[in-house]
């Protein structure tokens, strides 16, 4: 049997596979519908003159619906780089869209090359793409393996879990990050900045995509596609394909010695290639019916996720071929969980239906035993579908909450009908995650934010009634209108009054405090805690530039916003009996400010109380005051209660670490307008 794929290849692996054994290569395709393909071979610098072009044979070269070719290394001569062309029926209302001109790249390539003449319009365009289209990069013909010695798995957090959502290049790109010029913007920065990481208590990094994806299409922040297997080529520092994989695995080896997760947002809904009118890169010229969800006229393509086209993950090969991208991330990469973009997306049927029962794709992630000790997190909509909760099939998938999002918002800043909603929310969010029978959710797996990367920051949130989105390109007409923010009665920075600026700190507290005061898992943005801007601008998905990137100089101007942030996280690690890995029932009890709960539709105060004995913590007293008038609260526990935080006093005196907190005198205490205050009954 070994001798058959000596001569013919061997269509598993799919890829490109270096056998020492034979001194060759192993190339297989998959292209179902192509009535040939052809490989070709490029060297270093010659990218319009292939070194060798290499006919598969129909008969020999192929098994089911794989392309595949044994290639000694001596064929290959100096080649570093490969593509494939692939024959077959234009017939775009058959939904057939081969161009044999077109150079295609490997889904399952390990790398990817883009020569100096690289067009996205070139592949857009008829005719040849010949040193104009990405190519694939050959694996190493020797033994070499990063070394991944000393590389601990961080422990599996769990109340202590505190996400910070960031960007590869945008969290050290600007000069106020520090980081040498050669550093800035590449997982080499992230190294860098490990221990302000760890001063902040943070414990999981969510990485905007670091997949690789198409430079020349203008999203900067990476959700378009075109790799599945290689990081992005301009987040490291190097040129060489094997120095940037081993690039990005040093920065997840520092970041597990610091004890801080690694989790990816990945992008399998979509990809670069867009619709019809888009690009070939890859998918579409190997075997557009495969890969993309058609509409009735096969011409046009399904576009739930709004970006041209839809991943057809209900397909057999496409689940292989998502699943082997994240068996490659965490056996070879050692990432630690997946935040899926647009997940709802993979309940799609074959039709472009909705399957809720048991989508296939979602089955395959959750049964697979090398994804057991990962985090799965999903973003539960998309433009047709929104599955938040019980209503997503992945039971055991953590989720953005969005209406986490929208409640605090909407409480702090004040509007009306909020309260019950609020208390929902800072329960864990039971109504969406039910824990009764036949399914029994977590509170944990509520991924609580008020800000991520697509929205207003938490700064702007308070800054700006209106996005201001002009620069993006759209005549301020991306982003979405429904943001819940409030300028505090000044729109934007300009000739900003002290009281204002003073107002809007005091906000973000009192958000944040919430978050941190909340059952279920907190995520916030990189810059939040330090009044990181974009300048209003709720949608910079385009901004590769000052708008997007941290300005580290806030860092110095806003020392008291850090500090607050840095112990706000470090109170809720301290106090396991915020987080739990189940709602807290009888060990909360519900107040208004001096008796029972007001839940008329005007009331904007809250107080609760979260019993710790179970957990072998202290018990912790929340007054919150979103009216715009000092209110007496009375604490209804006895005991003797400490004052920990007042997100109405100036820092350091708006929180204490636990050995400064104030003993109070009396059980009425006044909550300043706009404003949250803090206890704790220290456990005896």
């Amino acid at each position: 049997m070994n001798s058959w794929f000596a001569i013919e290849g061997s269509p598993t692996p799919l890829g490109v596979t270096w056998i020492p054994a034979e001194t060759c290569f192993n190339f297989s395709i998959y292209a179902r519908n192509a009535s040939g393909i052809i490989l070709l071979l490029f060297r270093e610098g010659n990218y319009a003159e292939p070194v060798a072009e290499l006919v598969f044979d129909v008969i020999k070269n192929r098994s089911g619906r794989i392309w595949h070719m044994r290639v000694a290394l001596e064929d290959v001569q100096d080649a570093r780089y490969y593509a494939y062309r692939a024959l077959g029926e234009f017939n775009p209302s058959q939904g057939h869209r081969y161009d044999s001109q077109k150079l295609l790249l490997d889904p399952y390539a390990r790398g990817v090359f883009f020569p100096p003449g690289y067009s996205r319009g070139a592949c857009t365009q008829p005719g040849s793409t010949m040193g104009k289209a990405p190519l694939g990069v050959l694996p190493p013909n020797n033994s070499e393996s990063y070394d991944w010695t000393g590389d601990v798995k961080p422990p599996r957090h769990q109340h202590d879990f505190i996400i910070y959502e960031m960007h590869v290049r945008g969290f050290t790109r600007d000069p106020s990050s520090g980081v040498a010029i050669n550093e800035r913007g590449t997982y080499s920065g992230i190294i860098k900045k490990i221990p302000y990481l760890q001063e902040l208590g943070i414990t999981a990094v969510e990485l905007l995509p670091v997949h690789q994806f198409d430079p020349q299409e203008g999203n900067y922040w990476g959700y378009m596609t075109l790799n599945f297997f290689s990081p992005h080529h301009a987040y490291s520092q190097f040129p060489q394909r094997c120095k940037q994989m081993d690039e990005f695995r040093d920065m997840v080896k520092a970041l597990h010695q610091a004890g801080i997760e690694v989790i990816l947002d990945v992008v399998y809904n979509h990809t670069s290639e867009t619709n019809e009118l888009g690009p070939t890169y890859s998918f579409r010229g190997l075997d557009n019916l495969t890969y993309y969800l058609l509409a009735d006229n096969r011409e046009y393509y399904m576009n739930d996720s709004g970006t041209g086209n839809v991943f057809h993950t209900s397909n057999r090969y496409v689940r292989h071929l998502i699943v082997e991208s994240l068996r490659f991330w965490v056996k070879e990469m050692h990432v630690d969980g997946f935040r899926f973009d647009l997940a709802s997306i993979f309940t799609r049927d074959s039709n472009g239906g909705v399957n809720l029962i048991d989508p296939p794709i979602i089955a395959a992630i959750t049964s697979d035993p090398d994804f057991q000790d990962i985090r799965l997190i999903a973003e539960a909509w998309d433009i047709n579908s929104y599955q938040l909760g019980s209503k997503f099939p992945g039971i055991s998938w953590l989720q953005w909450n969005g209406e986490y999002r929208d409640t605090v918002r909407r409480f702090v800043k004040g509007d009306e009908q909020q309260l019950p909603g609020l208390m929902s929310r800072i329960y864990g969010s039971a109504d969406l995650f039910p824990d009764n029978l036949p399914d029994v959710y977590h509170p944990y797996q509520s991924i609580n934010f008020i800000t991520a990367h697509d929205g207003f920051c938490l700064y702007d949130l308070v800054s700006y009634h209106h996005k201001r989105n002009l620069a993006n390109g759209n005549n301020n007409t991306d982003g979405t209108d429904s943001n819940f923010s409030w300028n505090h009665g000044w729109e934007g920075d300009e000739n900003l009054p002290a009281d204002i600026l003073q107002l809007r700190k005091q906000q973000i507290k009192n958000l944040f405090a919430i978050l941190m005061l909340s059952n279920g898992t907190p995520m916030f943005v990189m810059g939040d805690e330090f009044l990181n801007t974009q300048q209003g601008n709720n949608n910079p998905y385009n901004q590769d530039n000052d708008v997007s990137w941290l300005n580290w100089h806030q860092l110095q101007q806003f020392p008291d916003m850090f500090r607050f942030f840095k112990l706000m996280i470090n109170f809720r690690k301290q106090h396991p009996a915020i987080g739990r890995s189940r709602f807290w029932r009888d060990q909360v009890k519900w107040y208004g400010t001096l008796g029972e709960v007001d839940l008329a539709s005007y009331s904007r105060t809250l107080a609760f109380c979260i019993l710790g004995a179970a957990e072998l913590d202290d018990d912790i007293y929340v007054m919150i005051n979103a009216y715009w008038q000092v209110l007496e609260f009375r604490i209804q526990e006895p005991g003797d209660w400490h004052l920990v935080i007042d997100t109405s006093l100036n820092g350091p005196e708006d929180i204490f670490e636990a050995s400064e907190s104030l003993l109070l005198a009396s059980d009425i205490y006044w909550v300043s307008a706009r404003s949250v205050a803090v206890f704790i009954k220290k456990r005896e």
